[in-house]
């Protein structure tokens, strides 16, 4: 799907971006953050062409060149007629009629509101730029670049003293940045759950900007229930027990806040199940009444389609019930977190993923080992934050887990809980580290 001009115009829009990038980067950082906004935009554009470039010479197709294809549908009825192009950018209902019948017939995807939304952002982006697959890509990158800086700020808020590390976890894991890059739909999703958790931290726990934080936030989840509802589901029941749990912690009298932890904890949960079947209820797809059946049907799928290639997993049976998903939970998280492991990568793409997965192991039993696994469960139980990151990664990985059934759609689904689980981490891991350091210093006294 690359052509003659991704070669020409590529490197004179990237010297565009750069030179935006450049301009507003005072606006957008501080002394510490300032070192981290261009290698972080860099390793961005580096993932959305060497998406292009692995799908191109690597695997040959993909979804990536699909939503590029029916993209180039809307931007060419631009050229024929502005209100045809219009329409077709605007939405639709699945249905061909009128003007827009000899384009929607066009598009596999058009009756298909989360693929074809991916597909309306790629053909608005296509008319700034000739519609150039790699610079769309470059564009994607940057619509997702805004929502991690977003994602990253929040966190440097909260833990301002692990600024370098939360870099690490938010900008550069190889997966995060490589697959939530490009044009693809994991590059929109990505940026808005950075949109959706700056947006809900500074909207109801800091209130900080109203207008503004709820704008973002909104933005963020609109592009979430328009193209992956089911990180939004995940996202919602641990963020509004955050919510609660901060709001308990406020009360200054011991006793009372003692009391009312139950009730705020029964309140945010419930709250975060009413809206989670709210947001869904008569999806047919995503309905929480029926996400156990769907979850069968695709993980069975997805299974039978990559047993013969090395790549598949199975972590136990279940029939699509609550029930059963709960009891294969377990072994949904860990091979969600913790692999692939190195001797079941069978391509360079899944040993990047398998040294990640390592990574992880080893820091979460680095931190339980130091702090031992009471005193890390009461830190996260004290601090509201770790309760929030560790609960959406754990109900995500459950999800994702039990819904991929082999490793390579696995390490696409998981990018939204990465940067979460590490964040988490080293957010936990900060006092440990503080201590490292003390000891060295007075070592080195010595």
């Amino acid at each position: 799907m690359m052509e003659l001009k991704d070669l020409f115009l590529t490197p004179i829009y990237l010297g565009i971006f750069y030179a935006i990038a450049f301009a507003v980067r005072p606006s957008f950082t501080n002394k510490y953050t300032k070192p981290y906004f261009i290698p972080a935009l860099t390793v961005k554009f580096v993932g959305a062409i060497a998406l292009g470039l692995i799908y191109q010479f690597y695997y040959g197709a993909g979804d990536t060149f699909n939503y590029f294809s029916e993209s180039k549908v809307i931007y060419g009825a631009f050229g024929d007629s502005f209100s045809v192009g219009l329409s077709l950018l605007g939405g639709n209902d699945g249905t061909y009629s009128g003007a827009i019948s000899k384009y929607a017939s066009q598009m596999h995807w058009f009756g298909s509101p989360t693929e074809y939304f991916v597909i309306r952002v790629g053909a608005f982006c296509a008319l700034f730029c000739f519609c150039t697959y790699t610079v769309i890509g470059l564009m994607f990158a940057i619509i997702s670049f805004s929502g991690i800086w977003c994602l990253y700020v929040t966190f440097l808020r909260i833990a301002p003293a692990s600024y370098k590390e939360l870099a690490f976890a938010v900008f550069f894991l190889p997966s995060v940045f490589f697959w939530g890059s490009g044009l693809m739909k994991d590059s929109l999703c990505i940026g808005a759950i950075g949109w959706t958790f700056y947006g809900f931290y500074r909207a109801l726990i800091i209130r900080r900007t109203l207008l503004k934080s709820a704008l973002v936030g909104l933005l963020g989840v609109y592009v979430l229930s328009s193209v992956k509802v089911y990180i939004l589901l995940s996202f919602l029941p641990p963020a509004l027990l955050w919510a609660f749990n901060e709001y308990n912690q406020n009360i200054k009298s011991a006793v009372v806040r003692n009391m009312l932890r139950p009730f705020f904890l029964a309140l945010g949960l419930a709250a975060g199940y009413l809206g989670a079947t709210n947001l869904t209820a008569g999806d047919d797809k995503y309905d929480v009444e029926k996400i156990g059946e769907r979850t069968k049907i695709n993980q069975e799928f997805l299974y039978a389609l990559t047993k013969d290639q090395g790549s598949s997993y199975n972590i136990g049976s279940f029939d699509g019930s609550l029930g059963s998903m709960v009891k294969v939970a377990p072994q949904a998280i860990i091979v969600t977190l913790f692999r692939p492991f190195l001797w079941e990568a069978r391509n360079p793409i899944m040993m990047l993923s398998a040294l990640e997965a390592l990574m992880l192991l080893w820091l979460t039993a680095r931190l339980l080992w130091s702090r031992g696994i009471v005193g890390s469960f009461r830190q996260i139980a004290n601090q509201p934050v770790l309760t929030f990151c560790f609960l959406f990664s754990i109900i995500f990985a459950i999800g994702v887990g039990t819904n991929s059934g082999n490793f390579g759609t696995l390490v696409r689904y998981k990018i939204p809980l990465m940067p979460f689980y590490l964040s988490a981490l080293f957010i936990m891991g900060q006092p440990l580290a503080k201590k490292a350091v003390q000891r060295a210093r007075l070592a080195t006294a010595a």
